[in-house]
């Protein structure tokens, strides 16, 4: 168990360091995401590739999340293994720089992503060690922030990096190394381990049995909500198809991906808001319930076929507000709801289920939406999103500490 005598502030050297590590890395790895299609067009590769190598990125990652999370209850130092994780994503994003066709990009690419799945279990346990239960909401909420502030400036800065080195992808690939290792070491500088006893050891299987019946269940809940919450860049092709009639293709593609800045921008604010507010009321189950609803209320708004432009800027306002609730909450309340012995094993079990549903819904929606009609493919996942809501309420209250 954490020491709770030492009664530590939710802001200290540790929670600024993760957080300030999570913005630093999201800047480094979004400054190759953004220039990304354009060097795979230089290569001659097309779409096709650009689709296979993100998600063979993504399904590895949640693998290494997966697997990395019971390895991270089994030892007794946790930061190594993440520093490690951010040193491998930082060096092969940077790698990027010398490929020479699209092989090496899927190469690189998955390396990075591996070593970003790696660390995640670790550095979400280090993080709520650090701080006491009743502060968990503003823990994550911060790191959430973080995050989102470094996702908003790293396409900023590939564009301005664009038109200063005339569109030379090697030099800007190597620009990435410098937020990227700053990350790492950031993390090796500002972050304390506390005291841990590592999880007696027993085997992987056994570990995810060990979970408690209460986290099995808001897992369950967890899966059913991310089975209707699609890649919102499916939120830009609709803003662009719906302006266009009116604005023009160029005009509207631009204006949505104004439309994404502004959702950015709210994910940013609502994350720390929502970790806020969940410390703050007597069950945080609420308050992610809530953050649910949101999502329900975005997607009848879709259904209604919102065609002005004020309308789809409160789609993505939602749209924002949804995932930066739903990211804060789902961790502060895997954290209270695992003892800290299995915080390890319990994020990487999360980020998989939320991988696995991130996939299965946005091919799911795309498919529905292309095939029949966009009204039933967002009908469908509001339905999952309320059901979701629901599931949640009916998890049975932790006693704060």
């Amino acid at each position: 168990m954490p020491d709770n005598s030492l009664k530590p502030s939710w802001l200290n050297a540790t929670t600024f360091g993760v957080g300030l590590t999570s913005l630093l890395s999201d800047w480094s790895h979004e400054i190759a995401t953004a220039i990304l299609p354009g060097f795979l067009a230089a290569l001659g590769a097309g779409p096709g590739w650009l689709g296979a190598i993100e998600g063979a990125a993504d399904g590895l990652s949640s693998v290494a999340k997966f697997v990395a999370g019971d390895y991270a209850d089994r030892i007794a130092k946790r930061k190594p293994l993440v520093v490690a994780g951010y040193m491998v994503t930082a060096a092969a994003t940077g790698a990027l720089a010398f490929a020479a066709n699209a092989v090496h990009v899927l190469l690189a690419r998955v390396t990075a992503w591996l070593g970003r799945g790696a660390r995640t279990p670790g550095r979400k346990a280090l993080l709520a060690a650090a701080v006491p239960p009743e502060a968990y909401g503003r823990a994550f909420g911060f790191e959430r922030m973080m995050d989102t502030l470094g996702a908003i400036a790293g396409p900023l800065t590939a564009l301005w990096l664009l038109s200063r080195t005339a569109h030379n992808y090697k030099q800007i690939f190597l620009w990435t190394l410098v937020p990227g290792f700053l990350a790492a070491a950031s993390f090796v500088l500002l972050v304390r381990e506390r005291k841990f006893e590592a999880r007696p050891q027993r085997t992987f299987r056994e570990s995810l049995r060990a979970l408690p019946a209460r986290f099995r269940w808001f897992l369950v809940a967890v899966g059913v909500f991310g089975l209707g919450d699609f890649a919102h860049t499916l939120l830009i092709l609709y803003a662009t198809q719906a302006l266009t009639p009116s604005r023009g293709r160029t005009a509207a593609a631009s204006i949505a991906i104004s439309l994404y800045l502004l959702h950015n921008l709210t994910y940013a604010g609502s994350a720390y808001l929502g970790g806020w507010l969940g410390d703050r009321v007597r069950r945080r189950s609420w308050v992610l319930a809530g953050g649910y609803v949101l999502a329900a209320v975005m997607a009848a708004l879709l259904i209604a076929r919102p065609q002005r432009l004020v309308s789809l800027a409160v789609v993505f306002l939602l749209a924002g507000s949804f995932v930066g609730v739903e990211e804060a909450l789902e961790d502060s309340l895997a954290a209270e709801l695992v003892p800290s012995q299995q915080h390890g094993v319990a994020f990487g079990t999360l980020a998989t289920v939320n991988a696995v549903g991130d996939f299965a819904s946005s091919t799911a929606i795309g498919l529905l939406w292309t095939s029949v009609s966009a009204t039933l493919a967002f009908g469908i996942a509001g339905a999952l999103f309320l059901a979701g809501a629901v599931l949640v309420l009916r998890l049975s209250p932790t006693p704060r500490m």
